[in-house]
């Protein structure tokens, strides 16, 4: 069926991709949830190929994973779930960065973004809430809303996204050593083909975003209250700082620590973070709190209440689908993703899986050379010596004995 549809030439690896995601959806016995996942990203009028961005991919995989997994909150097999979401996020995310120096081709990641031509392009829902406010819960549940939406987890993903902030806002701030907004083309976002947006930075152009697009809607999301968040948001920033510490020589981890210079610098109301070497000196629990506190304000002061939707993710599907005027509201659970745990393990993981890979190749690098210089595979020879050294071991051990039993038999005889 797909095939008739699509009339774009598909790669055997795109079919078998096209096809195990389909039959993963149709596993979980919610038949229109293949429906939904295939035309989201890539409608039949598109034309386009079955090849996915790593933002598509590791939403489309969370989606289905959260679909029928409402695990009881502190549960076992909620943190076991939790841990396998962190490594699979950390590997996408590793992935993303390996490709960027390692030319490997992929049919089934692309890079290109999300350019599928929208019947009404614009930003129509915007979240204008701090990070850790259930920001990745909303961008899932927003997705399987039919909104594509850039999350900050994925922004450097999009090269025409990323560089626009980079020049526009990170850099010019860190040159001047001074905290700015700078003036970001928010035409760019929806350029690349997304229609709404999650957490920081765009969270902090509300106003900005108001004027450009008076129509777009805002989602303040919020936790139980500001202790909560910052609990939340200290082990977000204390699980990211040594990633970026040891991959700064890299030019794309680079640019990833100049926006987490620019965000501590800004939650916490202090220009040294933009300047101040990795890793980063800690939260200011203080005045990040402050900062939160006051960006709410700010948005239920601006934007007029009919535009804005002041949501907690456990809040579910109802208010938000009511303040999008959805009229057919998903009624399975809603997605539950990136907790503080599951971050934790993203950190680690998305730091070991290239460091295992490099290992890996360096390894068999090694071995080709070995066994071309010695003839034989590193295993044969690590065998040969093994029964050496064993050899070695016990023969010295048998003389070290009859050393003993003559010196016993000397002093008896003395």
């Amino acid at each position: 069926e797909a095939e008739g549809q699509n009339k774009t030439k598909q790669t055997p690896t795109n079919s078998v991709v096209g096809c195990w995601l389909l039959a993963f959806c149709l596993t979980r016995n919610d038949p229109q949830e293949s429906k939904r996942y295939r035309y989201r990203y890539h409608p039949p009028s598109t034309n386009i190929a079955y090849s996915f961005t790593y933002q598509e991919v590791h939403c489309i995989l969370a989606m289905i994973t959260h679909r029928k997994t409402p695990y009881d909150p502190g549960s076992w097999q909620e943190a076991v779930h939790d841990t396998y979401l962190g490594v699979l996020s950390g590997t996408v995310h590793s992935l993303r960065f390996m490709r960027t120096y390692i030319p490997f081709k992929s049919y089934l990641l692309s890079d290109e973004g999300r350019k599928a031509p929208l019947d009404d392009p614009g930003l129509k829902v915007v979240g204008v809430g701090y990070g850790r406010t259930g920001t990745y819960s909303a961008l899932l549940a927003l997705e399987d809303l039919g909104f594509p939406t850039l999350h900050t987890m994925h922004m450097y993903e999009n090269k025409e996204i990323f560089e626009m902030w980079t020049n526009k806002v990170f850099l010019p701030s860190i040159n001047a050593k001074e905290f700015s907004l700078g003036e970001p083309d928010l035409g760019v976002i929806a350029s690349e083909g997304f229609q709404a947006t999650m957490d920081l930075p765009m969270a902090l152009y509300f106003e900005q975003i108001h004027v450009q697009y008076p129509d777009c809607k805002f989602i303040l999301t919020v936790r139980e209250d500001s202790e909560v968040w910052f609990r939340s948001w200290e082990t977000l920033t204390k699980s990211i700082t040594q990633p970026l510490r040891y991959g700064y020589f890299l030019t794309r981890v680079r640019k990833l620590g100049y926006y987490i210079r620019w965000l501590f610098a800004n939650v916490n109301d202090d220009s040294t973070y933009l300047t101040h070497p990795f890793p980063l000196p800690d939260q200011n629990k203080e005045r990040a709190i402050k900062s939160y506190e006051e960006h709410n304000r700010r948005v239920r002061e601006i934007i007029p209440s009919e535009l804005l939707l002041e949501y907690n993710v456990k809040q579910g599907w109802e208010p938000l689908c009511k303040f999008l005027e959805i009229e057919e509201c998903p009624t399975g659970p809603f997605p539950r993703t990136n907790s503080s745990h599951s971050v934790q393990v993203q950190a680690i993981s998305s730091f070991v899986v290239p460091l295992v890979v490099v290992l890996f190749f360096v390894f068999t690098l090694f071995s080709v050379v070995f066994q071309r210089v010695t003839g034989k595979t590193v295993l044969n020879w690590v065998s040969v010596r093994r029964v050496r050294i064993l050899e070695a071991l016990v023969g010295g051990a048998q003389k070290g004995n009859r050393d003993d039993t003559k010196r016993r038999s000397a002093k008896k005889w003395k």
